[in-house]
């Protein structure tokens, strides 16, 4: 029997990693959709994928409707922006005497605007994953209202236990109208660190590899080589000397993060990768053993991305913001891809329970 085709939208696509972590799983994404242009690049040069700059609150349910013809199960996914909901962004608001945030930013308003197109597109399987802090928001609440009619199954996932090599907590859930589904708790083989970067070539901190400009590491001030120096993988900035400790490291605040200007573990995941990855200072992102930060491409391969990930046209200049925002903005491809294995497998149990061929 020929197997079904699955046929996919990916809303909020980002650089694609969803995408193309369900491609690898055998699943057919047609369509990218994400508000930020510089995405396109990277949805059509990575994977079978159109893209199409929108924003979602505007989005035609028509033009999704389109994208999801032609296949036996159609499967709407996506990540709404998290920056409402994540501890980096509520830690910052505070640090600048903002509010955390009280649960109607337009940001947050996505997951409805995500729901409202649920209602009106009906597809077969819907598959969203969020930060964990998002199932305690009344907008979760909201968001399940529109799967009326589906049956519904979420849950926590540690990245760590699906093969991803980073300490790395997300949302998942899965809704179908095919019947009752169960996500499974996962527990592959776990990866480090050096499992996934450990062969690339050395580089210094401000250089870039010849063969791989992304494979690109941030310059170091002369204090900060000093600091990284004196950094052990693993460690603290407690285990510096005391001239090269900041004014906030001397106040009682400052206990409360231990991992800043931290190195990673060769032998352990990396830390959860943030958009701001490739700065030293930004958490525990230094190189293991190499006086540097991770490079850009480490911190896409540390996402799940193949080594050969293109984020941008040959043509144009590498930025850390820009290439960091797509990294670290991007479901990781290895959940993707668990996810899409799953999909595929809900949808056979259904087909064999119903196919009356040759009955």
């Amino acid at each position: 029997m020929q197997e079904d085709k699955i046929v996919a939208v990916d809303l909020f696509c980002g650089a694609g990693g969803l995408t193309y972590g369900l491609e690898a799983a055998g699943i057919s994404v047609t369509l990218g959709i994400d508000i930020d242009p510089h995405c396109a690049h990277a949805i059509e040069a990575n994977s079978k994928a159109k893209f199409l700059q929108a924003d979602v609150a505007e989005l035609d349910a028509a033009v999704v409707k389109e994208a999801l013809r032609g296949g036996d199960f159609k499967l709407l996914a996506g990540c709404a922006p998290c920056q409402p909901f994540s501890t980096y962004s509520r830690a910052a608001k505070r640090k600048h005497g903002e509010s955390a945030g009280d649960g109607r930013s337009e940001d947050w308003r996505l997951a409805e605007h995500f729901g409202n197109i649920i209602r009106k597109v009906q597809p077969d399987i819907v598959t969203m994953e969020n930060v964990p802090p998002f199932a305690q928001q009344e907008v979760f609440k909201t968001f399940l209202e529109a799967l009326e009619g589906y049956w519904v199954d979420w849950r926590l996932i540690e990245c760590t236990l699906i093969g991803l090599p980073q300490t790395r907590k997300r949302l998942v859930l899965i809704a179908s109208k095919l019947g009752p589904i169960e996500i499974p708790n996962f527990d592959l083989p776990r990866k480090t660190v050096r499992s996934i970067i450990g062969e690339l070539p050395r580089i210094n901190a401000g250089g870039v590899d010849p063969d791989d400009r992304l494979h690109k590491a941030s310059r170091l001030s002369s204090i900060n080589m000093e600091r990284i120096r004196s950094s052990v993988a693993g460690g603290t900035w407690r285990d510096w000397p005391e001239h090269l400790l900041l004014s906030c490291h001397t106040k009682v605040s400052g206990a409360t993060y231990p991992s800043v200007y931290g190195r990673m573990e060769w032998d352990s995941p990396a830390p959860t990768i943030t958009t701001q990855c490739f700065g030293y200072g930004n958490g525990r992102f230094g190189h293991p053993e190499q006086d540097r930060a991770i490079s850009l491409r480490e911190a896409a391969m540390l996402q799940g991305f193949p080594q050969d990930y293109s984020f941008l046209p040959e043509d144009e200049i590498v930025s850390f913001s820009k290439v960091g925002r797509l990294i670290g903005n991007a479901v990781p491809v290895t959940l993707g891809t668990v996810i899409g294995r799953f999909i595929k497998q809900h949808v056979a149990e259904y087909r064999s329970a119903n196919d009356t061929d040759g009955m």
